[in-house]
């Protein structure tokens, strides 16, 4: 399978932004990523800080493996882009609610940041040949 120079270079950015957004997570935007945290879960602000939190480490790590874990990197990039579905709940909420956020305080803004999490997800898959190897298992069959 083949995999380019341009694509490792995509991954590594990509990876040194999750891990800056999780250490993010666990200090200087925790309120920030709070006003994600979706309204339907308990709205307890103990239990909100625990999913920033939490959500943070995972961050970091998926940030980490992006970089590091070469020989991983398509299982990586397929659970990044399980990881950006999982919390794109938290993006629909915020517009849904009309949570002001990272500067999104519009509602044409939170809407439009909603678009970006499919971007996100091509960009896991594409940067560590997921997308490839997905494409390749589809032609199998």
């Amino acid at each position: 399978m083949k995999y380019t120079i341009t694509q490792k270079v995509f991954r590594i950015i990509l990876g040194a932004l999750m891990a800056l957004a999780g250490i993010g997570h666990l200090t200087f935007q925790r309120q920030e990523f709070q006003a994600q945290v979706p309204r339907w879960l308990p709205d307890d602000p103990a239990f909100i800080d625990f999913v920033v939190l939490a959500s943070g480490v995972t961050e970091i790590l998926l940030g980490l493996s992006m970089i590091f874990l070469t020989k991983h990197r398509i299982k990586v990039g397929l659970i990044l882009a399980i990881f950006y579905v999982l919390i794109f709940p938290g993006n629909i909420s915020q517009y849904t609610n009309g949570i002001d956020a990272f500067g999104l305080d519009t509602d044409q803004k939170r809407l439009i940041r909603l678009f970006f999490q499919p971007i996100l997800i091509i960009w896991a898959l594409w940067s560590t040949g997921a997308l490839t190897y997905l494409k390749n298992l589809k032609n199998k069959d």
